[in-house]
């Protein structure tokens, strides 16, 4: 077994955090075209995208 289900979902929290920082990173240099890629990349990792593309003004 790979643990237990609390350190499976820590794990993936914490590797979602990282590629969100990643993400943040890359849409602050990023053309208009890639910050829409960038945007859906968000919208499927997490229900809650629209909040953090609003907060980091990504896309309108």
């Amino acid at each position: 077994m790979a643990g237990s289900e609390r350190q499976r979902e820590l794990r993936r929290r914490r590797k979602r955090k990282t590629q969100f920082d990643k993400w943040k990173k890359r849409a602050e240099k990023a053309s208009k075209n890639e910050k829409a890629l960038i945007a859906a990349k968000f919208r499927r990792a997490t229900p809650g995208a629209e909040i953090i593309i609003k907060k980091l003004g990504i896309v309108g």
